[in-house]
């Protein structure tokens, strides 16, 4: 019997190249951007219950890992990301899919004040897609994007 939404991320099984956008000072009303490549594996674990990539981000010299796990009985997702410079795995985004929009919240810490953090799936085909992550730092009352990734399919 499969459950609804734990395959929600199949779509990102595969090779990506991935265009970042980062702005370059966050929560500082900065309007300046940097664009860099990456190139990022994805692969489904737990027959969809799970998915695991690893990004690639050349001109940083530095990599990311995303983990992905789906609770059966909440029917939503909790997203873990960690880089190779700290290697700590950092507290979940939690959410699902509705419509082919993924939404997920969490809180999280920014050069040590709390954020609410919100991560966003959309623009989702078999070639291409869209993740935006956004903070807030007054609890939800307004949101800054901070960083947004376009990924083609490799």
């Amino acid at each position: 019997m499969r459950i609804v939404g734990m395959n929600d991320f199949d779509f990102l099984t595969g090779s990506w190249h991935v265009t970042n956008h980062r702005r370059e000072q966050w929560l500082a009303d900065c309007p300046d951007w940097v664009t860099f490549p990456g190139t990022s594996t994805a692969q489904s674990v737990f027959d969809g219950g799970g998915c695991l990539d690893e990004i690639v981000f050349p001109t940083l010299g530095s990599r990311g890992l995303t983990l992905r796990l789906f609770d059966p009985e909440r029917r939503e997702w909790s997203i873990y990301w960690a880089n190779s410079r700290t290697g700590v795995l950092g507290p979940p985004v939690v959410g699902g899919f509705t419509d082919g929009l993924g939404r997920f919240h969490g809180v999280d810490e920014f050069e040590g004040k709390p954020v609410l953090v919100r991560f966003t799936w959309s623009a989702i085909t078999a070639d291409s897609a869209r993740w935006e992550q956004e903070f807030s730092a007054d609890e939800g009352q307004s949101w800054e994007s901070n960083w947004i990734m376009e990924f083609a399919r490799a």
